[in-house]
């Protein structure tokens, strides 16, 4: 039996973004909805809420990112030069996050200030991580298996498009998430904000589920052939199904299935991604295979991952079972 194991370490770099998008996603989307709370009490619970567990989710970036470069370092050699600006820009938002978490309960008369980097910081990585996708989906040109394109390629009005619209898919996450773990007034407004988010992230889906097949005919072929055509059928369906069960959750107070739903529906847009892409890493440029270091390589690093993988999912599901239940809204992390 041949284990391939550029596919496995293909699905384990796929999942590890995935667990990025949807744990720090809520997150980010928290801070990206820090400025429609002008009340410090508000805006304090918002960051307790998140408090325990934001750093954490980093980790799955970590992973991803360096993964990427250890088993496929040929995609990142690629992928790199293409998206250094949204990629400098994404990190310097999630330092500017990480450094006002800290700070911001350390001082008074700069709190101002500190509210603005975490909400700038926040909306900033999310509308990066948003426009790197889209100038990954519109394609990278690969000459002789280098970068071959210019130092503006990746911005478009379909990258700023998936730009914006990751950011409100965000601040359904973290509103949702809101809803989840507040109580009073602030889970209120947060109820009203996801049932927004929630019709314009379920639209900006639509637009660019039929936007994206024609950039490629690869895209085309993967969505309306066969047997993926019939992905192409079901998941606007579920999608549809998600809706309803974000809708559903906020009208009969079950709070815990609005962000349920709303994960569930990344995950479906994340599904129809990884359909488009197979089987290549650079879309229509470099495939799983083609890209992937040597087989030796490839099986040393899975030990690491068989032990280290598991070990980050503990820890990570430990922590969110302490701080489970809704925060008390005058107590804090900090």
């Amino acid at each position: 039996m041949v284990i391939d194991y550029a596919f496995i370490w293909a699905a384990i770099i796929a999942f590890a973004i995935l667990a990025y998008v949807i744990l720090d996603g809520f997150d980010l989307g928290v801070g990206i909805l820090f400025p429609a709370f002008k009340d410090k009490h508000d805006r304090d619970q918002m960051m307790n809420s998140v408090a325990p567990v934001w750093d954490g989710n980093e980790t799955w970036l970590v992973l991803g990112g360096g993964g990427l470069l250890a088993v496929f370092p040929l995609a990142y050699a690629t992928i790199l030069p293409a998206l250094y600006m949204p990629i400098i820009l994404m990190l310097i938002g999630l330092i500017f996050r990480g450094v006002a978490f800290e700070y911001r309960w350390r001082t008074h008369r700069w709190r101002g200030v500190w509210d603005v980097a975490f909400a700038g910081g926040s909306i900033v990585a999310a509308l990066m991580q948003g426009i790197a996708l889209g100038a990954l989906v519109q394609g990278i040109p690969v000459v002789n298996r280098a970068y071959a394109g210019g130092w503006w390629d990746w911005l478009t009005p379909f990258s700023i498009g998936t730009g914006v619209a990751l950011v409100i898919g965000y601040g359904l996450l973290g509103a949702t998430w809101l809803v989840f773990k507040t109580v009073g007034p602030l889970r209120l407004r947060a109820q009203q904000f996801a049932m927004s988010a929630a019709v314009l992230t379920v639209l900006a889906m639509g637009v660019f589920s039929l936007w994206t097949p024609w950039l490629k005919p690869h895209y085309l072929d993967r969505w309306f052939g066969f047997p993926t055509l019939i992905f192409s059928v079901i998941v606007p369906v579920l999608v549809l199904v998600c809706l309803y069960l974000i809708f559903k959750g906020l009208r009969d107070n079950q709070d815990w299935l609005p962000f349920v739903a709303s994960l569930a529906l990344f995950t479906l847009g994340f599904a129809g991604i990884g359909i488009s892409f197979y089987p290549y890493m650079v879309p229509t440029a470099l495939t799983i295979w083609d890209a992937a270091a040597p087989d030796s390589s490839l099986k040393f690093l899975l030990v690491g991952a068989v032990v280290l993988v598991p070990i980050i999912l503990l820890y990570t599901g430990y922590a969110y079972w302490v701080f489970r239940g809704k925060i008390n809204p005058e107590e804090g992390y900090h």
